[in-house]
């Protein structure tokens, strides 16, 4: 019960938002938080049995055929993730309810955060690689919803937009790759995938498993080269930014090449592509913090650093950096969230997110001054934070990474060098000094807009003083669980004069003369070339693409929907003739010559009737002959249904044939001479498209006749159309009886069919009421000359 309300409790929220948010009033954030605060209690109930080494699952049968479940599994990592996405929903619930207090949908906010949260649980907890898929989308709609909820606006559609197409590939990829994963282990279940052992990594189709899974992860935590939407993303209010960027979708890719690490990993494929990428997004995305002045820019770079460094940690797949991985994952969920919240205060009593602009908020905003300042430290890697021990473990993984330790130590240096010179951007420029004309006016926020940064801060500084409280019930299950195997870790703050703590020296000092050089670097040309290349060109370039597909969607609209029947049925009978007739030459499909020895003499005549029938409509000019002639094809046809003891069927045609005639002249009587325009070209085509169905359509019915006749079917309905279905004629009781939603179906859309045309009818001959009235001709006696109408064939 404890999984399954963790689950589903927030949809039921998100269901209940827009009546909840009416009686809620000024305590609204406080009472939402309050789902997100029950569940982190409930799922940490299970914590000392998920420590001890126990495994917790429930599962509901969904589509059995398929081996498809709605199933659930808590071991360490997927316990450590959920805790996580609860546990900081809650801050960001409470300060959602302050930073948009008044908000006229505000209520339509809470919905699509609170079904934001609940697909991000069931994605950390699922345990069917479908159900998982489902979560995985549902997290890209609900961010899609919440990037472009201030929807008025141009740019927050466009990153809206963005954010959707380029996770939404990454994720049918990536359900490409489970679906490899299934054919190659013969189970969609999780938690039986991950007991495989060996056996992805020696199948075939391991290449291409890895490349499709890494393809949904790189995209959804946005590394090289998918990076660009994730800065795009801040369009989004800052309750949004800071839940998504610590805690929620950006880490879901990272969860996906933890859960699967252990079946996926160990090989210099993974190492190489995983770690590579990493590395590579982490040294180019923390530089490139360094170009902007937007706070919100500043800390959304700052994540894709984050994020390439957890992705290196977990391609070079030692335990102690799978150890650092889970780590630092807390570690940025703390110090994040907290800036975000502290960019979105200051946003919220000020308007302005621009660092050069901003001076002097710490004699108006004290308290947030005072978490910022604790979270850009634990960001910054300063002793005693929780930041420091992340950072330490981060390098000692790099220097005891054997085959390429140097790169990797070199790699991290920098990036943490960057890291560490924006903590100082995002804190010492907006409250140090003394206030300007910009920051005169801003206040104290209200509590809901501080609460949550300061409960981070203090966290960021109680797990540096005390890590090792991490050790058995948080680190050892998570780790464990990404490297399949039990582990004692034990983290501590001090570790003596190290390699580790020289290196985390040189990156403080560092990072310090970066900033203060920082205004010089970001008007350097290279530097802005830098940025123009890996930043806004990407940007540019995603444009491009989506430029190109649109391109390419209308050349396809021109030609396959250009409004001309003719090349309509071409397009389509082409197609037909060619897959058909390949399949012809490849298996040889063709019947062959079958004996007309038992012909009767009537039938021959009907059957060289419909033949001259179809052959006189090429012949004829007039249009009653085209009818006639059409029309003895189709009652010789029918004579042949009734010759053969199938009256149902030729009474059917008769009719059809009878009112198709009788429609077609009253509809030609009203529509001018038809003048054939048709060029030699296009009666070369028609021709033959028209000789090669022909072939094909005989070619499909000689095939047939020389297939052994099996009817289990109409044995069935032959068998059972009286006992169960009470009626003697075997058609009508399959339509009415067998199939009676089906037939209903149809009758339903012929109605609805019926009363689209009944409508355009009546939109032609009604007046518009609107037109003017046309001035009578002058001689009013005199008739009006009419110019001659042609009508050319399409």
């Amino acid at each position: 019960m404890a999984i399954l309300f963790a689950v589903f409790s927030g949809f039921v929220l998100a269901l209940a938002s827009p009546w909840l948010t009416q009686l809620t009033g000024r305590a609204t954030g406080w009472v939402y938080g309050l789902l997100p605060a029950a569940i982190t209690g409930t799922l940490a109930t299970l914590v000392g049995r998920v420590a001890a080494g126990e495994t917790l699952r429930v599962s509901y049968t969904w589509v059995p055929g398929l081996d498809v479940n709605l199933s659930f599994y808590v071991d360490g990592l997927s316990l450590f993730f959920a805790l996580l996405i609860t546990g900081i929903g809650t801050l960001i619930y409470v300060y959602a309810g302050g930073y948009l207090k008044g908000h006229h949908h505000l209520g339509r906010f809470f919905s699509y955060l609170s079904m934001f949260m609940a697909a991000m649980v069931g994605l950390v907890l699922a345990d069917n690689l479908i159900t998982f898929y489902i979560f995985f989308e549902l997290t890209s709609f609900a961010s899609f919803v919440l990037i472009g909820f201030n929807h008025d606006e141009a740019p927050s559609r466009r990153a809206a937009w963005q954010a959707l197409l380029v996770t939404k590939a990454g994720g049918l990829a990536l359900l490409v790759g489970f679906i490899l994963m299934q054919q190659a282990t013969g189970t969609f279940q999780i938690s039986a995938i991950l007991e495989s052992g060996d056996v992805i990594r020696q199948h075939s189709f391991y290449l291409p498993i890895v490349l499709l899974v890494l393809a949904g992860a790189f995209t959804k935590s946005a590394q090289f080269p998918f990076y660009f939407w994730l800065p795009n993303a801040m369009e989004a209010p800052t309750p949004v930014s800071a839940y998504l960027h610590s805690a929620t979708m950006v880490k879901a890719g990272i969860y996906v090449m933890a859960r699967f690490h252990p079946v996926l990993s160990g090989t210099d494929l993974w190492m190489w592509i995983v770690g590579g990428i990493g590395a590579l997004t982490m040294v180019l995305s923390a530089w490139l913090a360094l170009q902007y002045t937007d706070m919100k820019a500043i800390l959304a770079y700052t994540t894709i650093m984050a994020l390439g460094l957890l992705t290196m940690l977990l391609g070079l797949g030692t335990e102690v950096a799978v150890e650092a991985c889970m780590v630092f994952i807390l570690v940025h969920a703390f110090y994040k969230a907290a800036l975000f919240m502290v960019a979105g205060a200051i946003d919220h009593e000020v308007h302005v997110r621009d660092i050069t602009k901003l001076r002097g908020l710490w004699n108006r905003m004290p308290v947030t001054g005072a978490a910022a300042v604790l979270a850009a430290l634990s960001m910054a890697g300063i002793p005693p934070f929780f930041g420091f021990v992340g950072k330490e473990l981060i390098y000692k993984a790099a220097t005891h990474f054997d085959p390429a330790a140097v790169a990797v130590t070199v790699a991290s240096v920098l990036a943490n060098v960057a890291l560490v010179a924006s903590a100082g951007l995002l804190v010492i420029r907006p409250f140090s000094g003394e206030v300007n004309d910009v920051t005169e006016h801003a206040h104290r926020p209200a509590a809901g807009l501080w609460f949550g940064p300061v409960v981070l801060a203090v966290f960021s500084v109680g797990l540096g003083l005390a890590p090792w409280l991490l050790d058995a019930a948080f680190l050892g299950p998570s780790a464990g669980a990404v490297l399949g195997a039990s582990i004692a870790p034990h983290l501590a703050l001090w570790h003596g004069f190290t390699l580790e703590l020289g290196l985390s020296a040189v990156t403080v000092a560092a990072g310090v003369g970066t900033y203060l050089a920082w205004t010089g670097l970001r008007t350097n040309v290279a530097f802005q070339q830098f940025e123009r290349w890996l930043g806004t060109g990407l940007d540019r370039g995603y444009d491009n693409v989506v430029d190109g597909l649109l391109g390419v969607g209308r050349w396809q609209t021109n030609v396959l929907q250009s409004g001309v029947l003719r090349r309509y049925l071409t397009i389509v009978l082409g197609t037909t003739i060619a897959l058909v007739g390949s399949a012809f030459y490849h298996y040889g499909f063709f019947g062959g010559p079958i004996s007309v020895a038992g012909v009767a003499g009537h039938e021959w005549v009907l059957a060289i009737l419909s033949v001259v029938g179809a052959f006189g409509t090429l012949f004829f000019r007039s249009r009653i002959g085209l009818i006639t002639s059409l029309g003895v094809s189709g009652f010789s046809i029918a004579l042949l249904f009734l010759a053969f003891g199938a009256p149902d069927l030729a009474k059917t045609q008769f009719l059809i044939e009878t009112l198709t005639v009788i429609l077609v002249v009253l509809i030609l009587t009203a529509v001018s001479d038809v003048k054939e325009t048709l060029t030699m070209g296009q009666k070369v085509t028609n021709g033959a498209v028209a000789a090669g169905m022909g072939v094909v359509v005989s070619g499909l019915i000689l095939a047939v006749l020389k297939l052994p006749f099996e009817n289990p079917m109409g044995d069935y309905y032959a068998q059972n159309t009286y006992v169960k279905g009470e009626g003697h004629n075997i058609v009508n009781t399959i339509l009415v009886d067998f199939r009676a939603l089906d037939t209903l179906g149809e009758i339903t859309v012929l109605l609805v069919a019926g009363f689209g045309i009944y409508a355009l009818l009546r939109m032609g001959t009604a007046p518009d009421p609107n037109a003017e009235e046309e001035p009578p001709p002058e001689d009013a006696s005199a008739p009006i000359e009419q110019p001659e109408q042609t009508q050319q064939v399409p």
